[in-house]
């Protein structure tokens, strides 16, 4: 059974969720300085793993969190998902590994013999299947699980942001497009049920270019979504610093010709809230306790 405490190691801080998947009791964050994370693939992401470890302590102190076993949310930029078709796979796990791993040996932009790998069938069709994998340099990965460790708990799953934010979701809405964003990083991801479609993840600049920048993110996965759905997106689900009401004042003349609503993934808690939480950040907790 998946824990029902789940943490996530963000640029901006550390937020904890603790409760049920349906209705979480209670949430927290512990802020982090500038520069105390930084995701990526090819070197350390925790510049201050002691820092981060007294953030997770106080957050997760914060929930009143008693068991010690959960589950971590870690930025996107530290993985690499990829959406891969196969002729035909093995059912078992320990057959379909090294044949995703040789298929990712050219794809990765990491050693694919070290890295943590996690596959799911998307879907499956008569001729080929449709099948997400999820890649993590094993020493990035060493390195969240051991300030979890080094907080005195015992890290579970670990999911990306945008991954785990996906289960926070409407249930009753047949396709989503989602846009999340974790420091200088978007991600947008289209889901069809529980489909993934697409997941694309870009590096802002950081200077004035980003707002042409997110501009063009937004209006290309826009275009994607029509184009494979064959209708437009009527809500654009926001999870990021600052909730779906900032982004929209920033960033919402880029919609006003297709005009669709832009709601959080995940809406702020009423209850249950420990201390300041910033606005549009629980979404990966959230689906973390939810999947």
């Amino acid at each position: 059974m998946r824990p029902h405490l789940a943490c996530e190691i963000a640029p901006e801080g550390v937020v904890v969720a603790r409760g049920a998947p349906s209705i979480p009791e209670a949430f927290s964050f512990a802020p982090l300085e500038r520069g105390t994370v930084q995701p990526g693939w090819k070197s350390a992401n925790l510049t201050d793993p002691a820092a981060v470890s007294s953030a997770l302590e106080r957050a997760l102190a914060d929930a009143g969190a008693r068991e010690r076993n959960l589950t971590i949310v870690v930025p996107d930029a530290a993985v690499r998902v990829l959406l891969l078709d196969f002729d035909t796979l093995p059912a078992k796990a320990q057959e379909a590994l090294p044949i995703l791993r040789f298929r990712l040996r050219k794809l990765l932009p990491f050693e694919a013999e070290q890295a943590a790998i996690s596959y799911q069938i998307m879907a499956r069709t008569e001729e080929q299947l449709r099948v997400m994998v999820v890649a993590m340099p094993a020493p990035i990965l060493a390195e969240y699980e051991s300030v979890v460790r080094a907080a005195r708990f015992e890290p579970g799953v670990v999911l990306s942001s945008t991954l785990a934010s996906l289960a926070a979701l409407p249930a009753d809405e047949e396709a989503c497009l989602v846009l999340h964003c974790n420091g200088l990083f978007v991600t947008t991801a289209i889901t069809r049920g529980n489909e993934l479609l697409l997941h694309r993840m870009q590096e802002l600049p950081a200077d004035e270019s980003a707002f042409r920048e997110m501009a063009e993110i937004v209006s290309v996965a826009i275009a994607y979504f029509e184009d494979t759905l064959h209708t437009p997106p009527t809500t654009v689900y926001y999870s990021g610093p600052g909730g779906a009401a900032e982004f929209a004042r920033a960033f919402g003349s880029i919609f006003e010709e297709r005009m669709p609503r832009i709601r959080d993934l995940a809406p702020a808690p009423s209850t249950g809230v420990t201390g300041a939480l910033p606005k549009g950040i629980v979404a990966g907790v959230t689906g973390a306790l939810a999947s």
